[in-house]
């Protein structure tokens, strides 16, 4: 029997996203579930930041074709022989593993364990924006920065959030707000702080200009918790003066330079990173929490609790519309997310 073949987009050079050979339409085998294994059928996916890191030009060659894409919203078509969580035909959603291929294919190989259940209430291409961006915000306010989720432990807290109008941003203000904290993020456009303020921020300050005058403007002067969704060492200063004593800091942009971790030592403050792929990288004890906080966000979706963050679908997925939303993405401006829809 011949080997079934999928549609994919892939790459075999790290090239800059104009180059021709940057992202290929190419035909790679149709995989077959194993363990604990689902193959999705791929409806929708989306693009993030971690795509265009992957993908910037570096010296290295693939003999096989890599796939790129930590978001996807499809349906079952087969289960592994370990499954006990899902059925072929469930419709569902996730971010994948860093360590395995992607989702940029017509059909994805993915642990049943860091999947969720879809919104019912979302199309598959509203769903595909959130599984990346709401597991990291959810892990980095709740697991990292260990935010309780009931509004009364909540009262009085403030938490600044730099870089509010990007993906995770979207979902932490959201997920932030539901918690009960007083929301403080940061933008520097217009479009930016009116898209943040539309989730539910209750302020915004310039993530350009000294965080401590502006805090004070709005009547803060300091905040218990800061998330750093953008660019670590350039705020890391900012950060030491603006936290509370014995706050906590947590920040998912890796750093290009040594950060003075003394200057949070009088203050007692905690600082901590997060990363979505932790679980799925070293299949940790408690990966199923993934499936379970999936789970928990698409009742809260079905329920207007919180809502996608989808800001542009371009369709078909393809490799000329997935270099477009990489470029967009790298032009450092974007609002909420691009997703692609249908192969």
């Amino acid at each position: 029997m011949s080997e079934q073949m999928m549609k994919a987009v892939g790459l075999y050079n790290y090239l800059p996203v104009e180059h021709p050979e940057s992202l290929i339409d190419i035909k790679i085998p149709k995989p077959v579930p194993a363990g604990r294994d689902l193959l999705v059928s791929v409806k929708a996916i989306s693009v993030n930041p971690v795509d265009t890191k992957v993908r910037k030009p570096k010296e290295r060659t693939e003999e096989r074709p890599r796939v790129l894409g930590w978001d996807v919203a499809g349906v079952v078509e087969q289960t592994g022989p370990d499954c006990t969580l899902f059925k072929p035909g469930d419709e569902v959603y996730y971010a994948g593993s860093i360590v395995r291929p992607g989702g940029n294919s017509e059909f994805h190989l993915v642990d049943e364990r860091i999947v969720g259940t879809k919104p019912a209430s979302l199309d598959f291409a509203q769903a595909a924006a959130l599984p990346l961006t709401a597991i990291t915000a959810w892990e980095g306010l709740f697991d990292r920065l260990g935010i309780s989720k009931n509004p009364a432990d909540n009262e009085g807290k403030a938490i600044l959030i730099i870089g509010a109008a990007g993906g995770v941003g979207s979902i932490a203000v959201q997920l932030a707000r539901y918690a009960g904290l007083a929301v403080i993020g940061t933008a520097s456009r217009g479009e930016s702080a009116e898209w943040a303020r539309s989730l539910g921020a209750d302020h915004i300050i310039n993530h350009y200009q000294d965080f401590v005058p502006q805090l004070k403007e709005i009547g803060y002067d300091q905040v218990e918790y800061i998330f750093c969704l953008n660019s670590t060492e350039k705020h890391w200063r900012n950060m030491a003066e603006t936290i509370a004593p014995q706050g906590k800091i947590c920040s998912i942009v890796e750093t290009d330079e040594l950060l003075d971790l003394t200057l949070l030592k009088n203050k007692s403050v905690t600082f901590v990173w997060e990363l979505m792929f932790t679980r799925s990288t070293y299949q940790t004890p408690d990966m199923i929490e993934q499936h379970k906080l999936l789970n928990e966000l698409s009742r809260m979706v079905d329920q207007g609790l919180i809502r996608t963050t989808i800001s542009e679908v371009l369709e078909p997925i393809n490799a000329a519309n997935l270099k477009k939303a990489h470029a967009i993405l790298e032009s450092g401006r974007t609002t909420g997310k691009i997703v692609l829809a249908n192969f």
